[in-house]
């Protein structure tokens, strides 16, 4: 039977117990890392939130103790007080390896079963395993590191922003389904029958309400909801820092940003961020790197091979470009060892997976280049490629040719594959703006243009003018903030003039019964005074992800969803009881029935 803490109260965390103490009193509590028996003298390695401090029990330890310490077993519950000694065995790997705990007293709060896993940071286990046993998961020395940095993300975050003269104010968790790019989560309504609630995608709508209404400086870690499939850096449940302020342009914005990541980076990491922080426009970056999110800690650049290839026998590279297209690469320095035929034809199908219709290469291994394409090309024109690549002996080249909207995604994938093949994306954090993204995209299939981040967005000045005669030119005060190939955050300057904001609706296609059943009562709020505004939201997920070097948003969030959306450890989502869809009107049709 469990015992209870009695008089005990903790005095330290584990690893607050420091050589300072030592002759000290301390009472210390956790779980049972392991215990280790050796005869007269008992370990018993105790673990909480901040890491280990050794328990020590030997000939100068009550009887009664000894005793209990010798039933302990792994990730028992235990409170304990004892004097703090030196340790004689010193333990390097341990923030508290030169210190131990001589205890005087000690309760067993909980029992435990074996764990279906071992319970730390080095233990390979099965995804499923760990999710559905979540709340042990946690336990593991790595998770909780992770989660303490995202806390301390959090309270960065509110701290700066209430400094710079912010208000967190909360936006409603029930809103009006409005088209943000996403399916939304529905809530059906028990009181209205036949409508239904949506969980919010962002709070975009209500924060710009807020500066209508003269809160000028607006701040949330907001949740948010897309139902959307799942990938290593998406949950359908996220948290965002959501910011908005009036009176403002672009610059006023970045500038914000960048003294809040600047404050971060030292709060959290102990670096200093050198600012600005370097920018770029959607097309530099398109152009540069085939990513409007690209990881520039290494090089591999595209390189547009059009104007060399225009005219040469090789009909893939000719057409392409007389389509309109382009032919452009991407060189790998020495990694022709590396790159083997068969690992390029796995590069290829990746390719095709992604778009393309084929990939060429050059692979020089031998005193000359083995080249896909070579039959088709004169050797003056493939020296001349080779010498505008910079193409050498021991490099791979991999080149794509098609419509621009093909070979520049390709190849911007194929870029991160090889530097992750070739082990050369270096360590630390690669900040960076993204500025004047399109306003407009057109939808291959139906040839209309629809919004690339949201309507309300405002286009840069001098494309105002083009909206009806050149829809593609159209820039707009839109930014992202990127970290080693992650976006971290996306913003615009918004819309407020009224009869702007109808242009932008009407070019996008919408009629004014649409516009008036979707945004009515956002547009007819301009008509009371807006004040000029803009902001952003950046993903406090995945910042916390990249800081904490995780591989996957499972590693920041305590009870994440899996790749179909389900929550393993709870067996959510799940059925219910047939009087409560009675009670909201909601009859369930079995999948496939007609009707």
């Amino acid at each position: 039977m469990a015992e209870t803490m009695g008089t005990l109260r903790r005095t330290h965390y584990c690893t607050e117990v420091t050589e300072a103490d030592i002759g000290r009193e301390v009472v210390v509590a956790g779980f049972t890392q392991r215990q280790r028996d050796k005869g007269p003298l008992i370990f018993i390695d105790l673990r909480d939130r901040t890491g280990i401090l050794q328990l020590t029990f030997d000939d100068r330890t009550d009887r009664a103790v000894f005793e209990k310490a010798k039933s302990v077993k792994s990730e028992y519950v235990l409170i304990a007080k004892g004097e703090v000694l030196k340790r004689e065995s010193i333990n390097p790997e341990l923030k508290t390896g030169t210190i131990e705990v001589l205890v005087s007293e000690l309760r067993i709060l909980a029992s435990a079963q074996t764990p279906p896993f071992h319970i730390n940071s080095e233990t390979k286990v099965n995804d499923e395993i760990a999710l559905a046993y979540r709340y042990l998961d946690l336990r593991r020395e790595k998770l909780q590191q992770n989660l303490q940095i995202r806390h301390q993300v959090a309270k960065v975050t509110r701290d700066y922003f209430y400094e710079n003269g912010f208000l967190e104010i909360e936006t409603p968790m029930m809103m009006k389904s409005t088209p943000e790019g996403a399916r939304d989560y529905l809530i059906p309504s028990r009181l209205h029958e036949g409508k239904f609630y949506a969980l919010p995608q962002s709070p975009q709508i209500y924060k710009q309400l807020l500066m209508v209404a003269g809160y000028d400086r607006y701040i949330q870690l907001a949740r948010c909801f897309r139902d959307e499939d799942l990938r290593a850096d998406r949950q359908p449940e996220f948290t965002q820092i959501d910011l908005e302020m009036s009176f403002v342009d672009v610059e006023d914005i970045l500038c914000m940003t960048e003294g809040y990541i600047s404050r971060l980076m030292k709060e959290v990491k102990g670096m200093e961020l050198p600012l600005p922080l370097p920018r770029m426009t959607y097309r530099e970056a398109m152009e540069r790197y085939g990513s409007d999110k690209p990881d520039t800690r290494f090089g591999m650049e595209l390189t547009d091979l059009s104007a060399a290839v225009k005219g040469c026998g090789f009909s893939v590279f000719s057409s392409a470009v007389e389509a309109g297209g382009s032919v452009r690469a991407i060189l790998a320095k020495n990694a022709a060892s590396l790159l083997t035929r068969k690992e390029i034809d796995k590069l290829i199908e990746q390719a095709k997976g992604i778009g393309a219709k084929g990939l060429s290469y050059i692979r020089w291994v031998d005193e000359k280049p083995s080249c896909s394409f070579a039959k088709f090309l004169t050797e003056e024109e493939l020296n001349s490629l080779l010498e505008k690549l910079g193409c050498e002996k021991g490099d791979v080249v991999l080149i794509a040719a098609d419509k621009n909207s093909v070979v520049l995604p390709v190849l911007g994938q194929l870029r991160l594959t090889v530097a992750k093949k070739l082990d050369i994306i270096p360590e630390g954090y690669n900040y960076l703006w993204i500025t004047e993204f399109p306003f407009f995209e057109q939808d291959e299939e139906t040839g209309n243009w629809v919004a690339m981040h949201h309507p309300f967005t405002m286009p840069l000045d001098e494309c105002v003018a083009n909206l009806d005669s050149d829809p593609g030119s159209v820039r707009a005060k839109c930014y992202d903030l990127v970290l080693n190939g992650v976006e971290l955050a996306s913003g615009s300057i918004r819309i407020t003039d009224y009869e702007l904001q109808q242009k932008m609706f009407e070019a996008l296609g919408m009629t004014e019964e649409e516009i008036d059943a979707k945004f009515g009562f956002l547009v007819n709020a301009y008509r009371y005074g807006a004040p000029p505004h803009g902001g952003m939201a950046l993903g406090l997920d995945r910042l916390s992800m990249v800081l904490c070097g995780a591989e996957s948003l499972r590693d920041v969030v305590a009870f994440p969803k899996v790749q179909n959306a389900s929550e393993l450890m709870s067996a959510c989502p799940s059925e219910v009881d047939p009087l409560q869809l009675e009670e909201l009107h909601i009859a369930l049709k079995p999948s496939g029935a007609e009707g």
